[in-house]
């Protein structure tokens, strides 16, 4: 027996997807992707963060009919990979990028979920159980590039997830679906290619090579520039370490030093209050940065969704809608 109009809304609405998908056998959806995830990573996926990818491309798909109505515009950027360095892929691909958008040679890039949606890669935070998953990347048959950041890791920790994943969106694009972990094969090259980008990108080597008395360095000056570059103190003994600027003696020094989480800035809790700040973060928890709200108002503003989709939009329920909302300074209106 076939199922009524009104149960297909409610069968899409509970697995995240377009409805169109149970009504035609030729609407492409992100089953095809899941499913093949679900399948080579099951051991390593838990129910609560299957439903939180299955809810990530849910929401990569909304955002792709936002931009849409919305006439939403991205720079395009494409790289071809020359040779069989797959390090020199990395590198060259962070410089290029760096020149796409327009940074200065010694520019530290200090929002890069902000650049990386700017080329129009869709990226989302969210909260995992496996704490040894750092992120992924999924090449959606309708929203296209997508990234997923855990977001229980540190801050610091997501821009490099983040810059990690963003090198295999554009140099493993031939591949549908990509998890990266914590730990990883060391023989693994595609692995190493998108680590040397991500190192790369956030530390470009001409300001690394500038920084004075780096083996010289004490515990304080660790902490002064690993808070001065947005990177962990791992990341940053690597990177002075493939330079030949520090010798291993060094390297332990720099491993040695903590940051405290509460030092590590997040571009998108800025200039909030505490109470605005603790909403705000367990909505990024749930993958909905301030990009993706602020897309969902702007359709509300337009009329071109409804109060009840928007809330569908963001996860929400109506009441949990007006109270997010107020963070925000927006009235919603159930009745028009």
């Amino acid at each position: 027996m076939e199922p009524s109009g009104d149960e297909v809304l409610i069968l899409a609405d509970y697995y995240k997807c377009d409805f169109r998908f149970f009504i035609s056998n030729k609407k492409v959806t992100s089953f095809e992707q899941t499913d093949f995830l679900f399948r080579k990573y099951g051991t390593e996926l838990s129910k609560a963060d299957r439903w939180a990818i299955q809810e990530v491309l849910f929401l990569a798909e909304n955002e792709a009919f936002l931009t849409e109505k919305l006439g939403e515009e991205y720079t395009s950027f494409l790289i071809s990979k020359v040779g069989n360095n797959y390090k020199n892929h990395g590198i060259s691909a962070s410089v290029k990028l760096r020149e796409h958008l327009n940074y200065k040679d010694k520019e530290i890039p200090l929002n890069i979920f902000k650049d990386f949606r700017s080329i129009g890669i869709r990226v989302y935070r969210r909260k995992l159980e496996n704490s040894s998953i750092s992120g992924l990347y999924i090449k959606h048959p309708v929203a296209g590039k997508c990234i997923l950041i855990n977001y229980s890791e540190d801050m610091f920790r997501q821009r490099f997830t983040a810059a990690h994943e963003a090198a295999h969106s554009m140099l493993d694009n031939e591949d549908d679906v990509i998890v990266s972990f914590v730990k990883w094969e060391k023989s693994d090259l595609s692995e190493i290619r998108a680590n040397t980008f991500a190192s790369h990108y956030l530390l470009p080597r001409s300001f690394i090579r500038a920084i004075p008395n780096v083996s010289r360095w004490d515990k304080e000056k660790v902490l002064h520039w690993s808070l001065k570059l947005n990177v962990n103190t791992e990341t940053l003994a690597i990177s002075l370490m493939s330079d030949k600027l520090i010798d291993r003696e060094m390297v332990k020094i720099i491993r040695s030093v903590k940051i405290p989480k509460e030092l590590k800035d997040d571009p998108e809790l800025r200039g909030l209050s505490p109470k605005g700040e603790e909403r705000k973060r367990l909505l990024l928890e749930k993958g909905l940065s301030t990009h993706y709200v602020s897309l969902c108002m702007e359709a509300y503003r337009k009329n071109i969704i409804t109060a009840s989709r928007m809330a569908e939009m963001l996860l929400l329920n109506e009441e949990e809608l007006r109270d997010i909302m107020s963070i925000y300074g927006v009235n919603i209106d159930y009745g028009g």
